[in-house]
């Protein structure tokens, strides 16, 4: 294995050099989860469930945060790359670390098809050209991307998210400006009563607003990543909390928030599937060029959510290998310390979103949108699990104290894995989600059967092996 491990005081002891800063993590973690999910998935969120949204947003988010606490402590008390696959290692066996694992780099795989194939649904806005060539361009420049320094990549997605928020915080403004002195062609008829006045804050009923659950907490899948950063950021036990910390106000503004100035000045009843609900709001208002940036925007938000999956799966097939449960390959990094096999071999993978793209350019997100639900998901609830059985061991003296202890715990563990398994159940019932729950069980017996060959061959694959 090549890395460079010179300076020690900036290099991890997994070989990663230590060059993402505070100002790097606070951004990543602020733009993680401003995505697709947001950007084009809220329209048939919208389409379906109508002002409720908002209350399906603020509900998902408090148990979003209760996750990332949960994160936080963990963390805390270990930080390292390999995160929640280390914890699921070290907490609940070995084998769970190896799901947890492929399956969190199974679901930024997903993810960056799903990214690739909003971007490329974006660039019809300009353009009319297949989208299955724009998702090849795009799939290209994002891995030559992925082939530089962590620095850079931090300071990519730093100016990525940055334009991510402001263009938010911007719409935010023109909408409050809309409700208050009335301008464009939105400003006689803006106002707040339309989030009960066009029939009724549960137009569709509760049932239909209970069964966008699943789309609100695909929208928040990435805001973990933070935890994947953990073994390169320069002070991980500094900086970690702080982001962790941002996770309540992010979801107010840019989600709640957003919603609520944006389907006050136009009604729900305005926006359909498929279609930005951004994009779709300046049309109406009657600014053309206001809907071109937002595109762009969007645009961007997608491409940086796929350029972060690229960084993330390198470092989990790392972590894998390392612990003897991924072939040894994955464990080479280059001079610079990056996992360039791993980063090659997702990338490769991320080349079957061309494919259906091509073949299904139509129902290509709803099909990786479903996948990537439940996989990402799995690592939330082995989060939650990890840390249950953490702070148990915890409190009876047998490991150290978190500086970071997650408040509530483990009751508000307790109720986030309810929530999340009341999602899985209401995916379950989604004739359009339900793909996923047929793919958990085969992805699952894959597994298994792999573990099982990868014990016979190599005992240490079921040995936890405590690193950093």
């Amino acid at each position: 294995m090549t890395s460079v491990q010179v300076d020690k005081e900036n290099t991890s002891e997994e070989g990663y050099e230590r060059g993402l800063g505070s100002r790097q993590i606070q951004m990543i973690a602020i733009g993680g989860a401003i995505g697709t999910g947001l950007f084009l998935g809220a329209g048939k969120g919208i389409s379906k469930a109508g002002p409720s949204l908002i209350l399906a947003y603020a509900v998902a988010g408090l148990v979003i945060f209760f996750i990332m606490r949960a994160l936080g402590e963990l963390l805390m008390y270990r930080p390292v790359s390999g995160s929640f696959s280390e914890y699921a290692r070290e907490f609940i066996g070995p084998f769970a670390g190896f799901v947890t694992g492929w399956t969190y780099w199974l679901f930024w795989v997903v993810t960056g098809i799903t990214e690739v194939t909003a971007a490329a649904a974006y660039m019809t806005y300009w353009f009319d050209i297949p989208q299955w060539v724009s998702a090849l361009i795009f799939t290209i420049i994002l891995y030559a991307a992925n082939l530089i320094s962590v620095k850079l990549f931090g300071e990519l997605e730093f100016w990525f998210s940055m334009v991510k928020v402001t263009a938010i915080i911007g719409m935010i403004l023109i909408c409050a400006g809309i409700l208050t002195i009335g301008f464009s062609d939105a400003g006689d008829t803006a106002s707040v009563t339309h989030l009960w006045s066009d029939g009724g804050f549960f137009p569709h009923g509760v049932g239909e607003s209970l069964m966008t659950l699943q789309m609100v907490m695909f929208a928040f899948l990435a805001v973990e990543l933070v935890g994947v950063t953990a073994g390169e950021s320069k002070d991980p036990k500094t900086v970690l909390p702080k982001a962790i910390n941002t996770v309540p106000w992010r979801i107010a503004v840019f989600y709640v928030g957003a919603l609520i100035m944006i389907l006050s000045v136009v009604p729900w009843t305005h926006f359909q599937p498929g279609v930005s609900p951004f994009v779709a709001a300046f049309e109406k208002m009657g600014l053309a060029a206001g809907a071109g940036i937002v595109n762009f925007v969007v645009l961007t938000a997608a491409l940086s959510s796929c350029n972060s999956g690229m960084y993330s799966t390198g470092r989990m097939l790392r972590d894998l290998a390392l612990n003897n449960q991924g072939p040894k390959l994955f464990t080479k990094l280059t001079s610079n310390g990056l996992p360039l096999v791993g980063t090659t071999f997702s990338a490769a993978l991320m080349m079957v979103g061309v494919w259906i793209n091509y073949q299904w350019p139509g129902k290509a997100f709803d099909y990786v949108v479903s996948f990537a639900t439940i996989s990402g998901m799995w690592a939330w609830i082995m989060i939650l699990v990890s840390q249950i059985r953490y702070r148990a061991k915890a409190d009876r003296g047998e490991l150290p104290r978190s500086e970071f202890r997650a408040p509530g715990a483990p009751f508000t563990s307790w109720f986030a894995l309810a929530f999340i398994g009341m999602v899985i159940v209401l995916m379950g019932i989604d004739k359009d989600a339900r793909i996923s729950l047929y793919c958990a069980p085969l992805w699952a017996l894959i597994l298994g059967v792999a573990y099982l060959v990868l014990k016979s061959r190599n005992p240490e694959a079921a040995a936890f092996k405590k690193r950093g």
